[in-house]
């Protein structure tokens, strides 16, 4: 079984508390819309995963101001997660994905055509917390991270069918469909932080290189399990050893460079030692 099937979250011991409460805030946002049809595929989809990315936005947060991490950061949070949510329904679809976190994909649950109403029910659930937010800079970040994930999608769609892949193709396909995600939840967090522009820099970059990280060590789990753009690298290369070596070290790189911005930041909160952890991959992912 590939191990995004297997239903675990190894943060919880770490991040029980801020995982508790994220989870409070989505819950509160889903249960506006209890009346309608989309409520139960919604919980349905939103069940299990491990937050990752709004936990992310929080810490990134307290991090910057440790007395107090605003109802608003919590709110954004369920943002980030309900749009990383729409982009799995859309890419569980894409990839003809049928298990995903231990359950039917959503598509496999409910059928092409709900899903894609509801990955749009989404959106709209998006754009409503948004406006509670009332902050016009989150609400950009927000639209560009969703921008940039699609394009990024696109690019691995023509990527895909193409003759030959380069290894910056498939950097710059992460940047776009997975880091865009988490560079806007560290920044979000900085910014609902009222960090400096610098703070907000150094958070804006740690998130970025984060994301790639966190993506090219996925691949690198799941390669014999799945194929995408990083199992096409694998067979032009192939299937050497030296190659799958050489991207383990990418990804430290990449992992210890995010772990540089982060300490740009200069604050020694114990939130930004949280998310010192969280660039230790192997103790994020399962």
């Amino acid at each position: 079984m590939s191990r995004r099937n297997i239903e675990a979250n190894p943060l919880t011991d770490r991040f029980g508390d801020y995982l508790t409460r994220i989870d409070d805030a989505l819950k509160r946002e889903l249960d506006l819309y209890s009346w309608s049809e989309f409520h139960a595929p919604l919980r349905y989809a939103c069940e299990g995963g491990k937050r990752i990315r709004p936990l992310i936005l929080v810490l990134s947060s307290e991090a910057i101001n440790s007395k107090k991490v605003s109802q608003e950061a919590y709110l954004a949070a369920s943002a980030i997660e309900l749009l990383h949510t729409e982009s799995i329904i859309h890419d569980d679809i894409i990839d003809e994905e049928n298990m995903r976190r231990g359950k039917p994909t959503f598509h496999v649950k409910f059928g092409y055509h709900s899903s894609i109403l509801t990955a749009d029910f989404v959106l709209g659930v998006i754009l409503n917390i948004g406006s509670k937010l009332n902050n016009t800079q989150v609400v950009n970040e927000l639209s560009n991270a969703a921008t940039r994930m699609s394009e990024g999608e696109m690019m691995e769609i023509k990527l895909s069918k193409a003759s030959g892949l380069s290894e910056d193709d498939y950097i710059k396909v992460l940047e776009y469909k997975t880091a865009a995600l988490f560079e806007a939840s560290a920044k979000i967090g900085a910014i609902l932080g009222n960090a400096t522009d610098d703070q907000v820099h150094a958070m804006t970059a740690f998130g970025n290189l984060l994301g790639i990280a966190y993506q090219i060590h996925d691949d690198l789990i799941d390669w014999n399990n799945e194929d995408k753009l990083f199992n096409m690298l694998v067979r032009q290369n192939h299937k050497s050893k030296e190659f799958v070596d050489r991207m383990e070290r990418l990804y430290q790189s990449y992992a210890a460079k995010a772990k540089n911005e982060l300490r740009k930041i200069q604050c020694n909160s114990e939130a930004a030692r949280h998310l010192e952890h969280l660039t230790d991959l192997a103790s994020v992912q399962v």
